[in-house]
């Protein structure tokens, strides 16, 4: 109760939040259980190898790196209209992903249609609950619907590794599929009844490059790499080379959400109290102990203990991903003002979105040619780039100031 009463008083009477609230928790809950069993369906019932399964992740990631054009191209379209334009394209991708037969170019097909309203919606998710904060909360209301979608995601995930203890098979994915093609459909229903005109977030709709944002771009390239070959290949060593159930996985994937829902205020307490640069250098020198395990854990310890040391290495990947907030502190530093510092984080996801449909597509490509192996390494060298460009950084002169002051 104390949730849902610190969560109204985050946002304007009037501002049909609640509605905003509701098609976040069904989109979010439809997610977890899309997620949940989507790679075990790639693997089992489509038949996609390692390379198959980079290829789809580079369609997949495409409308990200799409996105600013996207939004600019709609840009006479308020928020809440590109919102429910997201919704609509969510269901029909979802909606392919239940009729279509297990093929991988209709498969991949309906994972671009999802994905590109995936995109638009998470554009314009942040806009809206800026825009439907009341004054002076804005922090608290991004934190209370991230932590709404995240609830319904968790929530989404523990249902499916209940049930695929008791069922299996194409049927049953397709079932899944149905179901949440039901939950976006309540999502539509509810952000159709968002009768606003917020204006869009001007900063997504154009690359904004700044000399003195270089390395911040160039650590996005190194984290955007990094982040790909776990979110990409993580879950498919499990299926492949392990055998990992749909259970399992999405067991996994609560796990790791749990400790991401815990963790994530720590770690920014951690990045406010040792400074950004710390945190960037120590996320990437951990990063490679996961790497070698999660290559390597097969050819030190009998299967079964294997398999247990990369499920506990994809896990520790989760959290040490949370790190990634310590860029976004170290452009605000350096920013002038909040919209300068906005358009670049925009930019630097898409140069993030850049990077990742390359990996997606080469680590495919490298795993079946060279072994996983040498994929987790090339990982695990990104991640010591990282490190050393990371310790380049010199703390802007403001930020010096306020620690001598200190």
């Amino acid at each position: 109760m104390q949730f849902f009463s610190n969560f109204t008083s985050a946002f304007k009477k009037g501002s049909k939040y609640q509605l905003f609230f509701l098609s976040v928790l069904t989109v979010g809950l439809a997610y977890g259980l899309y997620k949940g069993i989507i790679d075990n369906y790639l693997a089992e019932a489509v038949a996609m190898t390692e390379f198959d399964k980079g290829v789809s992740e580079f369609f997949r990631e495409l409308p990200g790196l799409l996105l600013v054009f996207i939004l600019a191209a709609f840009y006479m379209l308020s928020a809440e209209t590109l919102y429910q334009l997201g919704a609509v394209i969510m269901l029909a991708g979802m909606l392919m992903q239940t009729v279509v037969p297990a093929n991988k170019v209709m498969v991949i097909l309906a994972i671009i249609v999802y994905s590109l309203g995936d995109h638009i919606q998470l554009g314009m998710r942040t806009t809206l609950t800026l825009e439907y904060a009341k004054e002076g909360r804005s922090g608290r209301a991004l934190g209370y619907i991230s932590s709404i979608l995240q609830g319904g995601q968790l929530i989404g995930f523990l249902i499916i590794s209940a049930a695929f203890l008791f069922v299996s098979g194409v049927l049953a994915y397709r079932t899944v599929f149905a179901v949440s093609t039901i939950l976006i459909a309540l999502g539509v229903v509810f952000s159709f009844r968002l009768t606003g005109r917020s204006e869009t977030d001007r900063t997504k709709r154009r690359f904004y490059f700044r000399k003195k944002y270089t390395k911040y771009y160039f650590l996005e390239v190194f984290y955007g790499a990094r982040k790909q070959v776990f979110f990409t290949f993580g879950p498919y060593v499990l299926i492949l080379f392990y055998g990992a159930s749909t259970s399992v996985i999405s067991l996994l994937f609560a796990i790791s959400a749990i400790f991401s829902f815990l963790l994530s205020p720590v770690i920014g307490k951690i990045i406010d109290k040792l400074g950004y640069k710390i945190v960037m250098v120590a996320d990437t020198l951990i990063l490679v102990i996961v790497c070698f395990f999660y290559g390597f854990a097969h050819r030190i310890f009998p299967t079964n203990v294997a398999f247990l040391v990369c499920c506990a290495n994809y896990v520790l990947d989760s959290i040490i991903s949370l790190a990634s907030m310590a860029s976004n502190v170290y452009v605000h530093d350096l920013a002038d003002t909040p919209e300068e510092a906005r358009a670049t984080i925009s930019t630097g996801l898409s140069v993030n979105h850049l990077i990742t449909i390359l990996i997606a597509l080469f680590g495919g490509w490298i795993w079946r040619t060279l072994g996983m192996e040498t994929l987790f390494v090339l990982s695990a060298v990104l991640g010591l780039c990282n490190s050393a460009y990371a310790a380049t950084i010199k703390p802007p002169k403001k930020e010096m100031k306020e620690g001598v002051t200190a």
